[in-house]
């Protein structure tokens, strides 16, 4: 295994220091931090990497997909309520009725495909990647502080967020064919594997595939980061604090996984709010015919940092329960597969 980089080594050291992780080693030699760590986790790394479950890429690829199909005629209400402000600018009701006559009722699972598919690769990417790097990022943190501090919320924030940015590349191509299906009739009759080539050849090659993938960062990194994070910590506490109340019941462990899952879609609708604007005002046009910080721009000069949290109501009760189905689902399927249920371990 190669030895980090000094660059790298200070990145984890300055994550550490923000939960109190590091002060006895912050102004240590980087090269013998990393040494140590590089001592320490090698051979965490390679077993984790050696024994990845796919349980938890299954679990999290049914959760995602599930849970965001069966809510594919709100996502087409919506978005074309967000590409079309002018045509459908009375509500979500009105704007049902008038796609239900011009387009028929089958006009409601447009980019279904898409969305499924996309969302399926999107869950199973971040909750795996998330679950498996959890052990490595504490590993190598452990290498790199005091043997005395915790490093379990340091190692689930940067396990977090590296899943989440895999998610965002992998999600941002089946986001722009989801989106040009809903909205534009050229391709109003395409599947996904019909819709991504046209894409690719109508705009310009594959890289116009990824022109939201910086408005997509924005959204989907505090998304995972809150979701993912809050989900395991809430859970352990409430395990904590009933645990002499016979945990291990099913009851139990279905009060503790809804509990933790309503939780848990709170903090990530609120944290991934600003990101969410970014990303509806990025697709709204032609993708990258503006700049990320130009559509930041655009935004805060309608109405400064609230415009940010502009429906942040409307959000949390449709992405809400989203998500809190999402992370049912996920402990459900995990634990029909052999795993334990999330914060009981």
């Amino acid at each position: 295994m190669k030895r980090p980089s000094s660059s790298a080594t200070i990145l984890l050291l300055s994550a550490a220091s923000l939960f109190g992780a590091a002060p006895q080693v912050a102004h240590a030699d980087a090269g013998a931090a990393a040494a140590a760590a590089t001592k320490v986790a090698g051979g965490g790394i390679s077993a984790t990497l050696k024994n990845m479950d796919y349980r938890y890429f299954v679990a999290g690829g049914v959760c995602a997909a599930t849970s965001h199909g069966i809510t594919t005629p709100v996502d087409v209400v919506k978005t074309r309520m967000q590409a079309n402000p002018e045509v459908y600018n009375k509500g979500m009701s009105h704007a049902l009725v008038d796609i239900l006559k011009t387009d028929g009722p089958s006009a409601l699972l447009g980019g279904l495909g898409p969305t499924v598919v996309g969302y399926g690769i999107e869950g199973a990417m971040k909750f795996g990647v998330y679950e498996v790097l959890k052990p490595v990022f504490k590993s190598l943190l452990a290498g790199l502080v005091s043997a005395k501090r915790d490093t379990t919320a340091a190692a689930f924030i940067a396990a977090s967020v590296v899943a989440g940015a895999v998610a965002s590349v992998l999600l941002c191509p089946m986001e722009s064919a989801r989106i040009r299906i809903v909205t534009d009739e050229n391709y109003s009759d395409d599947g996904l594997l019909t819709a991504l080539p046209k894409l690719i050849r109508d705009d310009g090659g594959v890289a116009s595939l990824f022109g939201g993938l910086w408005a997509m960062l924005s959204k989907q990194v505090p998304y995972t980061m809150a979701k993912q994070v809050s989900f395991d910590v809430v859970a352990g506490m409430l395990y904590a604090a009933l645990s002499s109340k016979s945990a291990s019941s099913d009851d139990l462990k279905w009060i503790v996984s809804v509990l933790s899952a309503f939780v848990a879609s709170l903090f990530a609708c609120v944290f991934s709010q600003p990101g969410d604007m970014i990303l509806t005002e990025t697709y709204k046009g032609d993708v990258g015919s503006k700049s990320f910080f130009g559509v930041v721009g655009d935004i805060y000069g309608r109405g400064g940092p609230a415009e940010f949290f502009r429906g942040t109501g409307a959000r949390i009760v449709h992405v809400g329960l989203i998500i809190t189905s999402q992370l049912v689902i996920y402990d459900i399927v995990k634990q029909l597969l052999g795993l334990p249920a999330t914060g009981s371990h």
